[in-house]
């Protein structure tokens, strides 16, 4: 089979405003970026926002592990299925990061017969939305650094600056960092350091914000330091949250593409889950439910992580009510869950298959926690065997699942009309959504009720540093907020190396930061990164770009 690029390449797209006629956009709503990418302009929102919304489906995974899940490939060849059955769908996705782009993943736009496109462009600069907020957040850190150069009027203790640098790129090497060397003409020297653009509370922000107007007030809020006698610092008082806001005045407008099927998608904004809330925009979801009958969504990484942020930060500030949620798995990672080796997992290992099905179990058991029906999608891979997948889906109608085999990579939207209809189903059932916490709880209680309902955790540590903040921040009146956890994808506990569903464990928060812009604290657990750096042999390595243009080895 061709690689994803090659596909990619070899996709007949439509123009862009024919695939956007079919959700009702006029060619004047848009915005276009050539021939088969486009904004949607804010004035097409006046029209939309009283129409009714439709049914909005969240796909999300088990813990992922080097065996692969799809989630995204799942996410797209889904849509395309219930469009192929009739309806009439949006799907809503993340923008993919050059971080890992370059790095582990490749691209990240779907796979298979089941991608989003132009491809290269989706995950090389795109519309340059990313650029925007990797600017507006550096913009804050440069004026930031110049307020204490020309005498530091707001008395700010450079010792307790807590607005980094950020960029779109893994780079160990600049987590941290000396600023201001060199001397006086340099500003005042002090320790910094960088995250990855999509840990930024810009990119939140973005994700969050309803309008231009909801974006610069919550940019407004955003602490950026503390004085020397403890007063947070926030970007009003640099008095640049209007030149902040107006490096998004294009950011903002959620971006529409297609699938290789030609069915619409929305890719806007672009969190990561592990260290942010993991989800595409509000607006791009909101535009979605206002034009489709189905709006099909996802969350990053497991169910412990992107659904859980989903559901209990942005559907509560969006005052979203999904419907259904469709979980991700292979036979191959159930199996890597279960102990097996990765040369190993083409292997028939129902023991193996049996050991590590608690880990898809536990996220069917959250879901349920949240009043949702869940449907189980098995990502098809071809060394499952027919034991295997009669094992699996016995096991998830024992836990009150509906579970079907997805073929959409091999097959496109063929290979989902199973899945598609156990998904409609389950969407006609009534949905008794509700939030895992009381957001005005004590931010301990917060964190303790995600980390024993959903990790399965016996307590949480809390470090002396992240005791002191917590303290700090409820003094402040930051505690009536979400959380959200910076843990590991790789397992439900703080430990990467504990896979299947782990017991007996304390999570151990070492750090909690505000983000009052975004609207959540969010609480560092275990050794989680918010730089990410490259592998021994990057990604970046196998890809290539000829004469003519044609790209390689982009996944």
């Amino acid at each position: 089979m061709k690689s994803d690029v090659e596909i990619a390449q070899l996709a007949e797209m439509k123009p862009i405003t024919h695939v956007a006629s079919e959700l009702g956009l006029s060619a004047s709503e848009l915005e276009l970026y050539g021939n088969y990418k486009a904004k949607v302009s804010l004035k097409a929102w006046d029209r939309l926002k009283d129409n009714p919304n439709g049914k909005l489906v969240l796909v999300s995974a088990i813990n992922p592990t080097p065996a692969g899940e799809g989630k995204t490939t799942t996410t797209v060849g889904l849509g395309d299925s219930l469009r192929r059955l009739g309806r009439k769908v949006a799907i809503a996705l993340r923008e993919p990061s050059l971080g890992p782009c370059f790095g582990v993943k490749g691209g990240a736009a779907g796979g298979g017969y089941a991608q989003v496109v132009p491809m290269e462009d989706i995950n090389l600069h795109f519309t340059g939305d990313f650029h925007a907020i990797t600017t507006a957040h550096n913009l804050v850190a440069a004026v930031l650094d110049n307020h204490l150069h020309h005498g530091n009027e707001l008395g700010i203790d450079p010792r307790r600056i807590t607005w980094r640098r950020v960029m779109d790129l893994n780079e160990r090497a600049l987590r941290n960092i000396v600023l201001g060397l060199g001397g006086k003409a340099n500003s005042v020297p002090r320790e910094g350091g960088f995250d990855i653009t999509v840990a930024s509370e810009m990119m939140a922000i973005l994700c969050l914000a309803s309008d231009l107007e909801d974006m610069k007030e919550r940019i407004s809020r955003i602490i950026v330091a503390y004085t020397y006698d403890n007063r947070p610092v926030k970007v009003a008082d640099l008095k640049i949250a209007g030149a902040l806001t107006m490096l998004f005045k294009d950011a903002i407008k959620p971006n529409i593409v297609q699938t290789l099927e030609n069915t619409p998608a929305f890719v806007h904004g672009g969190p990561f889950a592990n260290i942010a809330h993991g989800c595409n925009s509000v607006m791009a979801t909101k535009y979605g439910l206002k034009m489709a009958d189905i709006v099909v969504t996802e969350a990053g990484f497991g169910a412990d992580l992107g659904a859980e942020k989903f559901l209990d930060i942005k559907c509560r500030f969006a005052g979203l009510k999904p419907d259904v949620v469709v979980l991700v798995a292979t036979v191959r990672a159930l199996k890597m869950h279960g102990g097996v080796a990765k040369a190993d997992l083409g292997t028939e290992n129902i023991a193996a298959l049996n050991k590590g099905f608690v880990n898809l179990g536990k996220h069917i058991e959250n879901i349920g926690k949240f009043g949702l029906p869940v449907v189980v999608a098995i990502n098809a891979f071809p060394t499952d065997t027919a034991e295997e997948l009669k094992f699996v889906e016995q096991k998830c109608n024992e836990l009150g699942a509906q579970v079907a085999l997805s073929e959409v990579w091999a097959k496109g939207s063929e290979g989902g009309e199973v899945l598609a209809k156990k998904v409609i189903e389950a969407m006609e059932k009534e949905s008794n959504f509700q939030f895992l916490y009381d957001e005005k709880l004590p931010i301990r209680d917060k964190v303790k009720i995600i980390a024993r309902e959903i990790y399965g955790a016996d307590d949480v540590n809390f470090t002396p540093a992240a005791s002191k903040a917590i303290d700090e921040l409820t003094a402040l009146g930051y505690d009536k907020t979400p959380i959200c956890m910076a843990k590991t994808q790789y397992s439900l506990s703080d430990d990467a190396s504990k896979l299947g569903r782990p017991s007996g464990f304390t999570v151990t928060v070492r750090e909690v930061r505000v983000a009052a812009g975004a609207g959540f604290l969010v609480a560092i657990t275990g050794e989680i990164m918010t730089m990410p750096g490259l592998p021994k042999r990057p990604a970046a390595e196998l890809m290539d770009i000829d004469s003519e243009g044609k790209i390689v080895g982009l996944f």
